[in-house]
């Protein structure tokens, strides 16, 4: 690790990470869209289950991020021994984590979505994606450990190769297995959820190969197998448990978002919940660039502190947030210019209204990831000190701010999917300054990960 670090290092940090972010909304899109050609049922279906299993996914990248600030932490310090002993306990406790995880989805499912779905059609189709897509878990879980692993030693570029081997195979095996081409049985929407787990195992395939190929590894005592350190385990919960916390914050929050917009006054304002959704993959696919920035930081901040560099802690997130403002400046303005030029290939000529629809929305959307670009990189530079319950809690009381804020739109205005967008805005625009302001003080320079 140099002692400054360039915008060319921030980038080859990010770009990775950048891309395995855009391959797991692809894995999503690619999944809907073969379900699409099947019935109403079967899209329904995958929607909720698809969007359960991010959840999860979700949980398992949450806990990883404890063991990727460890390992940077050990980086910086110049004790590559160390790198090996944390990567391991952070995987042996994915791996138990897993085992949990795929327990609930075998024989729990069911009566989770039974809460939320009222159609038996559906509620079956869902419960088949989930009974095929959980046996993914385990090597989704031990793969986000090792993209931990080499985020944390700042060598992220073979996550780009990964990347692609998932993508690929996923969307050819969701092919065969829907429609039951070349001799493959022809298995609906459990062919989706089985090929989306093929092409987790296949991509932990590819990074055992490289871990055992890579030279480069050596020094971090990788093909030593220690023993279960369990109080090793408890110090990386302890930072993780927040950002795990975080993350269903963060996703419950939308949940209540969109329950909330169904419930607009659809005579004054129709299609609210379509305009939403439709508003709510374009932030997706546009905040991509923001993800990877803000997931480098965490990287470079702990760096910086095991290396006793607490002063350019803050010079380098400040640095990194003009980085991911001005990439997300250009990605948003070349989507302003023509948004159906964009849209109507994916959805067809007949969303033209629906696109019209939510040009204003848009235009919110384009302030939100203004603040989204530089918040996200602050609160997760936050986030690599170690400040985890911190975090946590900032982002908690944001969010009841954010559902307060949202409910007075609805129910005692009149301001319809915009004003209601306009939520993430204040969200934002208190997590920067919170931030901002905790960077530039001395809480975080005593603690110790």
């Amino acid at each position: 690790m140099p002692r400054m670090t360039t915008y060319s290092k921030i980038f080859l940090i990010s770009a990775p990470i950048m891309l395995g972010s855009a391959v797991q909304n692809v894995i999503t899109f690619t999944d809907r869209i073969f379900m699409s050609y099947l019935s109403k049922d079967d899209f329904a279906a995958v929607g909720i289950a698809s969007v359960f299993y991010l959840i999860v996914a979700a949980i398992g990248f949450g806990f990883s991020k404890g063991g990727q600030i460890m390992i940077a932490r050990r980086v910086g310090e110049g004790q590559p021994e160390e790198v090996g002993r944390t990567f391991y306990s952070m995987l042996y406790y994915e791996l138990g984590l897993a085992f949990f995880m795929f327990l609930v989805m075998q024989y729990g499912i069911e009566h989770i979505f039974y809460y939320f779905i009222d159609s038996e059609s559906v509620l079956q189709k869902a419960v088949d994606y989930i009974h095929y897509r959980s046996w993914g878990v385990f090597f989704s879980y031990m793969g986000v450990a090792i993209i931990a692993l080499y985020t944390g030693i700042n060598r992220t570029l073979f996550i780009m190769l990964d990347a692609f081997v998932l993508a690929a195979v996923n969307i050819i095996l969701d092919y065969h297995f829907v429609f039951g081409t070349h001799g493959f049985p022809e298995m609906g929407i459990r062919g989706v959820g089985l090929a989306s787990a093929i092409a987790e195992a296949s991509a932990f395939v590819v990074f055992f190969v490289y871990i055992i190929l890579e030279k480069g590894n050596r020094g971090y005592r990788l093909f030593r197998l220690p023993k279960i350190d369990v109080e090793l385990i408890k110090r990386q919960f302890k930072i993780s448990a927040p950002i795990v916390l975080q993350a269903i914050i963060g996703l419950g929050s939308w949940f209540i978002f969109f329950g909330l917009i169904g419930n607009l006054n659809q005579e004054k304002h129709p299609n609210a919940l379509a305009v939403a959704n439709l508003v709510q993959m374009v932030y997706l696919i546009l905040s991509i660039p923001i993800w990877g920035f803000a997931t480098g930081i965490n990287t470079l901040v702990s760096n910086f502190i095991g290396m006793r560099r607490r002063d350019a802690v803050f010079p380098i997130v400040l640095k990194t947030a003009k980085f991911s403002f001005v990439v997300t400046v250009v990605v948003v303005a070349i989507f302003m210019l023509s948004p159906h030029f964009f849209l109507s290939p994916l959805m067809g000529a007949a969303t033209f209204d629906l696109i019209d629809q939510a040009m204003p929305t848009f235009w919110v959307v384009a302030g939100i990831l203004m603040l989204f670009s530089v918040g996200a990189i602050f609160l997760n530079g936050l986030t690599g000190t170690g400040a985890t319950y911190f975090a946590m809690k900032l982002q908690f009381f944001c969010a009841l701010g954010y559902i307060a804020y949202i409910y007075f739109i609805v129910y005692f205005t009149n301001g319809g999917v915009p004003w209601a967008w306009g939520a993430e805005i204040i969200y934002w625009g208190i997590i920067l300054i919170v931030s901002w302001v905790y960077l530039r003080s001395t809480r975080w320079r005593s603690l110790n990960v």
